[in-house]
């Protein structure tokens, strides 16, 4: 290592400038050389690089940001990661954002005053957009990023905001698919299983299931029936099979032949709760769940399910964020993505 070097790599902080005077070119060829689609001769962008690599040189994003009024920064706000479907969503997030040659910044938020707080940071950091996949944002701090010029995507949500965009699973379509199969497999007494405090999505997948039964009932003679989950995930939905279960004992309710789950961790649970109570799908009931999970596919589940493109979901997400940074007064968008159906053990396609 020469002199130079060593004088350089013992400062705390090395700099675009320094790159320049090593590389013996301007501090406008360094900074076109580490910005994406920078317009710079080849053998001028090799000799930036040495020299960038040689002294340990990194580009400070925030730094541009607040030089340019935005950084390369994506805001990402999420919420309960411990739930397989949102650590997938995030996982196809992150790989879009770097992808398209931002860096996320990710936060999880428990309540509605974190969602808040983390927002107002996003705009203090100058993001160039926000992914918002937990809560609703609120209008008056999404007004904010809208002054700001900062773009704001909601996934699997909606709001009447018009300068805000959503990208969502088309829940009609998954109401629709769930629906043909169980009528295919003969299914006639149905059920609807969500929790208290749900979602955007999962009640707008409950209100979409029961006026599609509603228009099929006089053709088929359907019931639909509510089964309620006093908490979300694995848990809850195995105590709900649980008071399913021992209201059937009682004879307050009817049995069900089929039913359909608002997400996949209380479809698992409602599985392995039926299982304890001496019930087994398909033989006694046929159940379908919506996410596509990993541990869905597994043995011990083989979950019939609705399956949710979050690859498709992350690229619409960032190509929204872009258009929207292109053209702040555009009209908002509202995306929606297809659906499938993954047939398994619990309600096979030939039943």
């Amino acid at each position: 290592m020469n002199k130079q070097s060593k004088t350089f790599t013992n400062r705390q902080t090395v700099t675009a400038q320094d790159v320049a005077d090593k590389a013996g070119v301007s501090r406008a060829s360094v900074s076109r050389t580490f910005t994406s689609n920078g317009s710079i001769a080849p053998e001028t962008r090799e000799k930036v690089m040495r020299a960038a690599s040689e002294l340990g040189y990194q580009v400070n994003f925030l730094a541009q940001g607040l030089n340019r009024k935005r950084s390369q920064l994506i805001g990402v706000v999420v919420a309960r990661l411990s739930d397989p479907f949102r650590s997938s969503l995030l996982e196809s997030l992150l790989t879009e954002i770097h992808e398209k040659g931002y860096q996320a910044l990710v936060t999880e938020v428990k309540n509605q005053e974190q969602l808040e707080e983390t927002i107002r940071q996003f705009t203090q950091y100058r993001v160039s957009g926000v992914v918002v996949t937990s809560g609703q944002p609120p209008t008056e701090l999404v007004s904010e990023c809208v002054q700001h010029n900062i773009p704001v995507v909601g996934i699997n949500r909606h709001m009447d905001l018009p300068y805000v965009d959503f990208v969502c699973s088309d829940n009609k379509m998954g109401a629709e698919l769930a629906l043909a199969q169980l009528l295919q497999s003969k299914c006639r007494a149905l059920g609807w299983l969500n929790y208290k405090g749900s979602t955007w999505a999962g009640v707008n997948r409950g209100k979409t299931y029961r006026r599609l039964v509603e228009s099929k009932q006089p053709e088929f003679g359907l019931t639909l029936s509510d089964l309620t989950a006093f908490e979300d995930g694995y848990e809850g939905g195995r105590a709900a099979a649980h008071d399913y279960c021992l209201s059937l004992k009682t004879g307050s309710v009817s049995k069900l032949d089929g039913i359909f789950c608002a997400n996949a961790q209380l479809a698992c649970g409602f599985l392995d709760g039926m299982r304890e109570c001496g019930f087994e799908a398909p033989k006694e009931f046929h159940l379908i769940g919506f996410d596509d999970t990993q541990i869905t596919a597994q043995y011990s589940y083989r979950l019939t399910t609705i399956r949710q493109n979050t690859s498709a979901m992350a690229s619409q997400a960032i190509a929204c964020l872009e258009a929207r940074g292109a053209d702040a007064n555009s009209a908002q968008r509202i995306e929606m993505i297809p659906v499938s159906l993954v047939c398994r053990h619990t309600s096979p396609m030939n039943d």
